[in-house]
């Protein structure tokens, strides 16, 4: 497989590199690390100038969030939960991404290539956050040069190890591509299983829209606690009626002032 990868990038070189970025960064899972490290590895050689390498993965980079961005925008929240949706670990999908955007803000783009889920998910975040287009042109593409930069790099100043790792999968054929695919499949089932635990405990605490509506016309007084991040009420503004704005974070002294004798219900992104 990763012979494959070499053969391809020797005979396309910075199209595969631009095609791969571009796919990662619109969402599709075929992670361009590997092929930046091996074009890298490559420029050591005969192979693409390091410059080139770099500028063609921003450019990839960059269309593919511009794409979410625009989503993002037009769509907001809606988006993120599509996203989050589809995830393996939806149940902190929106809120770490919230919280990363509310502490550093825009410049969270700058590093959102180095966590997993993150660089997905910020885009459309900033779209939806109405981040000025050339902020978020500029942040994105700092990010992308850096990331795209360093897996390059390494590739360039390992290139001996990579040299020598692709020497030993060839010789290993099939049984390289068996091991490879286990493993991906382990870390898939491990997340899966995980993602159906925490929708299965989800279920067994939930009330329904229904329901809720039906006590609070019945007069029973629920307390109704609105733990959403302060940019997800600026991107959705509508809540439901008589629900008390809370800091997740602070959650613990915000509980302590709630009645013990009422109902509690919790509502997020």
């Amino acid at each position: 497989m990763m012979q494959g990868l070499t053969a391809l990038l020797v005979h396309y070189g910075l199209l595969l590199v631009f095609a791969n970025v571009f796919l990662e960064q619109a969402g599709v899972p075929v992670p361009a690390v590997p092929t930046l490290l091996i074009a890298g590895a490559l420029a050591a050689g005969d192979g693409p100038a390091l410059w080139a390498i770099i500028a063609v993965a921003c450019l990839g980079s960059l269309l593919g969030d511009s794409i979410w961005y625009i989503a993002g925008r037009f769509y907001g929240m809606r988006v993120l939960q599509l996203l989050c949706r589809i995830s393996i670990s939806p149940d902190s999908c929106v809120r770490q991404t919230e919280n990363r955007f509310t502490q550093w803000g825009p410049v969270s783009l700058i590093v959102a290539k180095f966590v997993p889920g993150f660089s997905t998910v910020a885009p459309p975040l900033a779209g939806a956050l109405r981040i000025k287009v050339g902020r978020f042109l500029a942040y994105s593409a700092m990010g992308a040069a850096l990331w795209a930069g360093l897996a390059a790099g390494a590739g360039m100043l390992f290139h001996r190890q990579i040299d020598w790792l692709l020497d030993q999968l060839g010789q290993m054929g099939l049984y390289a591509l068996i091991v490879i695919g286990v493993l991906l499949a382990l870390f898939i089932t491990f997340k899966w299983r995980a993602r159906r635990r925490f929708f299965k405990a989800l279920r067994m605490a939930r009330i329904s829209v229904g329901d809720l509506n039906r006590l609070m016309h019945e007069g029973a007084a629920p307390v109704v606690v609105d733990v959403r991040s302060a940019s997800a009420r600026e991107i959705d503004p509508r809540r439901v009626p008589g629900s008390i704005p809370v800091d997740i974070r602070n959650l613990d002294a915000h509980l302590g002032q709630l009645p013990a004798d009422a109902d509690i219900i919790i509502y997020c992104t």
